[in-house]
């Protein structure tokens, strides 16, 4: 087994993680960063890719959005980053270890991740089956579930589970998913779980509490861009 090294910087403690045969082991370390504890990890994935792993949510939009940043200005070269809940995938990476050197001298700015992004509309209709449940269960009543839903500006943190289903944040609460999942929710239909809403872009199984539905096209296979949602994108649902 090998073991991990740390690569101490300004607001940022990088744990190299080594990897052996069956397991690998690490060493998590903290530093404060943009006011908060927080813990990024490195790991390698297969030949060209590095995993960054975070403790939590909190600071991957900044980070996405800053390896973005210094992606476009020519600090590293890589094919794609793909955010996840508080992992970000640095694909097709030809200099890894040049790559994990530099991490270890980065920080995003705080905000980061929140500023700009293009304003995205989805009309939405509030019939979804959970709708009375959701509203109990936040102590709210339908009508103002629905108006603090249609007053949020939503943020898409990252997309997954389908081609096209972006999880987004900013209505600030915590919806429990269903105990067991529907075996098939319509395309369209718009649910909340966890701490996110989310918009069914086909037919498929789902445990999320649906509160309405959209016609808006959220996946087209033909386009040029075929999610509508991308990471970033401003969101609001409209009458």
């Amino acid at each position: 087994m090998s073991v991990g090294r740390s690569l101490v910087a300004t607001g940022v403690v990088v744990t190299q993680i080594g990897y052996a045969t069956v397991s690998y082991s690490s060493v998590v370390n903290c530093a404060t960063w943009a006011g908060r504890i927080t813990i990024m990890r490195i790991r390698t994935v297969g030949d060209d890719a590095v995993l960054l792993e975070f403790a939590d949510s909190t600071p991957v939009p900044d980070w996405h959005a800053e390896l973005w940043r210094r992606r476009d200005s020519g600090d590293f070269s890589a094919r794609d980053l793909v955010a996840g809940a508080t992992t970000i995938l640095i694909d097709g990476c030809p200099d890894r270890p040049r790559l994990e050197r530099a991490l270890a001298a980065w920080a995003p700015r705080s905000g980061a991740g929140s500023a700009g992004g293009s304003l995205v509309q989805i009309p939405i209709e509030y019939d979804g089956e959970d709708l009375q449940f959701v509203a109990d269960h936040l102590g709210w009543t339908v009508d103002e579930l629905i108006n603090r839903h249609r007053s949020t500006e939503f943020r898409v943190a990252f997309c997954g589970f389908a081609p096209g289903f972006a999880y987004m944040t900013g209505l600030g609460v915590t919806v429990p998913r269903l105990a067991t999942p529907r075996p098939r929710v319509p395309a369209g239909a718009v649910g909340l779980a966890d701490a996110y809403c989310g918009a069914y872009p086909t037919a498929s199984p789902g445990g999320w509490r649906l509160i309405g539905r959209t016609d808006a096209v959220l996946f087209d296979s033909t386009s040029a861009t075929p999610a509508l949602l991308t990471p970033g994108t401003r969101v609001r649902f409209v009458a």
